[in-house]
């Protein structure tokens, strides 16, 4: 990724004024199953106090989490099998058919797996596939959980849908001299148009997805997950620390709410709301 091209935007002293700039989506991403790959789409319906569709589904317990289906609430996602706590997840390179369930995984030195995940085997058939490919990494036991109803497994309760702005992450590579995959921040929705980091001050602000009508919850705090390169499944730099020592913050991307459904596509336009 270069840089952010500031041409046209930016006022004689040198601010952005950002809400003069034209903004869209550059790519729509769901993640059915905690930690794993992320799935690109063309468009996306979201729905009013609804998380991102397909979205965190699913799980994998590393060891008893706790959850209870009977009474789902948020879980800390150390109880998984994610990347801030085993970089050797993305190893996996997965995809999900949400229309049948069936989940596939491939990775190097094991058979492929496919099953369907909305039945036990499907569960227990990935869940043994996953305990050999992770080895020594998980504890274990490990167990695939799928959340009951609306529940999905977000990193935060009322963390419903979540942007990253290029803009931001370009910055952020042109601070420390090196390539950062925006893919690192597992984001569902991934803006182009705006100012670096303009994103950090709308809290509480109206955000028009395409046809969605969303308020900006608040930031996100990075964590360990983003020293994962999602292509080699090595932990290769230190995200946090990164934005810590040059922004003085750990936040990169925002949580937003759905308040008013409709169809998001890639393209579609972002509009900050009075």
């Amino acid at each position: 990724m270069k840089p952010p091209d500031a041409a046209g935007v930016a006022a004689a002293s040198g601010v952005w004024h950002w809400d003069r700039m034209h903004a869209s989506i550059a790519g729509l991403y769901r993640h059915p199953v905690k930690g794993y790959t992320p799935e690109r789409l063309d468009q996306a319906v979201l729905a009013a106090g609804a998380c991102f569709p397909c979205d965190r589904l699913y799980a994998v317990e590393n060891g008893p989490s706790g959850f209870d289906p009977a009474a789902p609430a948020h879980v800390s996602k150390s109880r998984f099998t994610v990347l801030a706590r085993m970089a050797e997840v993305a190893r996996a390179k997965t995809a999900y058919d949400a229309a049948t369930g069936v989940f596939t995984a491939t990775a190097e030195g094991l058979e492929p797996f496919s099953g369907d995940l909305r039945g036990e085997e499907g569960k227990g058939g990935l869940a043994a596939w996953l305990t050999r490919m992770l080895g020594d990494e998980a504890t274990g036991p490990l167990r695939v959980i799928e959340g009951p109803g609306a529940h999905r497994f977000m990193d935060h309760p009322q963390g419903h849908v979540s942007i990253i702005n290029l803009a931001s992450v370009r910055d952020l590579e042109a601070r420390i001299g090196r390539p950062v995959d925006p893919l690192r921040f597992r984001a569902n929705l991934y803006v182009e148009g705006w100012a670096p980091w303009v994103e950090n001050g709308w809290e509480g602000r109206g955000l028009m997805l395409g046809a969605a009508r969303t308020t900006v919850y608040k930031p996100i705090v990075r964590c360990a997950a983003t020293q994962v390169d999602p292509a080699s499944a090595w932990r290769d730099m230190d995200v946090p620390a990164a934005l810590f020592e040059h922004y003085g913050h750990t936040l990169c991307g925002i949580y937003v709410q759905v308040s008013d459904g409709g169809i998001v596509k890639d393209g579609d336009s972002v509009e900050l709301l009075p």
